[in-house]
């Protein structure tokens, strides 16, 4: 059965309105100790908003317990937006050397394109780093034995994913994808030695809807068609990629982030699902931040008065 096509229409937009501060006054200079004088109005700048993505992404998540469980963010918020409002906001920012927080993770092109450093997180509301898994139905091993082995085998770096979504900024996902695929034929070689062809197996891979996934989707689109199946990629909200996996509506996918971002779908499907382990290892999500900013811990922020 295949699972149908969720279209999600985020229309949220907005515009961070940046106040002017003046030269810092001597009584900034009597701060806590914990802030330079940046970080002193930092927050009345920014109007105490972290600039996020869609309100679905486990990214969002974690970014509001860290606003509960930090006591100096009282007052602060995220905002919702999309991925490419958060980009839109944040190459702004950078363009005239203003200060912003967004919410960022690795892997993602902005860190290929600029210069942007992680805030400290004392608490580790945001977790460590985490990997990327591939998770299965029940029975694909038995039904799509090639398929199945080269899911297992697919595993590649986190400059591997960024170099074709920075690539994409220029040409389609599905054009980046193909260059890499040329250019990598060694690596991709390792997960397709040996497989048996097929012709024509149609299996359906889900994913989330941002690039990072689509870069991993595309990929191995073109690996599996290259042993003979017809793929489909369908993107889909987190939750339902478990859920998808679980019921058999669809076979396999490469997106879950694991063990904090998806954790708590993992949790409720993990009996359900095959888990066939990383296939990206080193992914970090947190509080990001161009580099020329003087701030370095989220506990250098000040409540909202």
């Amino acid at each position: 059965m295949k699972l149908k096509l969720f279209g999600i229409t985020l229309a949220l937009s907005f515009s961070l309105v940046l106040t002017g501060c003046g030269g810092y006054e001597a009584e900034e200079e009597q701060d806590n100790g914990n802030a330079g004088d940046e970080t002193a109005n930092l927050g009345e700048e920014l109007e105490y908003t972290i600039t996020g993505i869609e309100p679905g992404a486990g990214a969002m998540g974690l970014a509001q317990t860290t606003l509960e469980e930090y006591e100096n963010l009282e007052g602060w918020e995220v905002l919702e937006s999309s991925t490419a409002g958060m980009m839109t906001e944040l190459g702004e920012a950078i363009n005239n050397e203003e200060p912003i927080i967004v919410v960022g993770w690795n892997p993602h092109y902005m860190f290929a394109e600029y210069d942007l450093k992680y805030l400290e997180d004392p608490k580790g509301t945001f977790g460590e780093e985490e990997n990327i898994n591939t998770i299965t139905r029940m029975g694909l091993e038995e039904d799509m034995p090639s398929a199945y082995e080269i899911l297992d085998r697919f595993n590649w770096e986190v400059e591997d994913m960024e170099g074709i979504m920075l690539e994409a900024q220029d040409v389609s996902m599905e054009e980046a994808a193909s260059a890499w695929v040329e250019d990598n034929q060694d690596k991709v070689n390792e997960w397709t030695e040996g497989v048996e062809p097929v012709d024509g197996k149609e299996i359906e891979l889900v994913l989330t809807p941002w690039d990072s996934e689509r870069a991993s989707g595309e990929v191995m689109k073109l690996v599996l068609e290259e042993q003979g199946f017809q793929v489909t990629l369908t993107p889909v909200d987190p939750a339902i990629v478990f859920q998808a996996i679980a019921n058999g509506e669809a076979d396999a996918s490469l997106a879950p982030w694991l063990p904090i971002t998806h954790g708590s779908f993992y949790e409720d499907y993990k009996e359900d699902i095959v888990d066939l382990g990383p296939n990206l290892q080193g992914t970090i999500i947190g509080l990001t931040v161009p580099e020329y900013m003087d701030i370095d811990s989220i506990e250098d922020l000040q409540p909202k008065e």
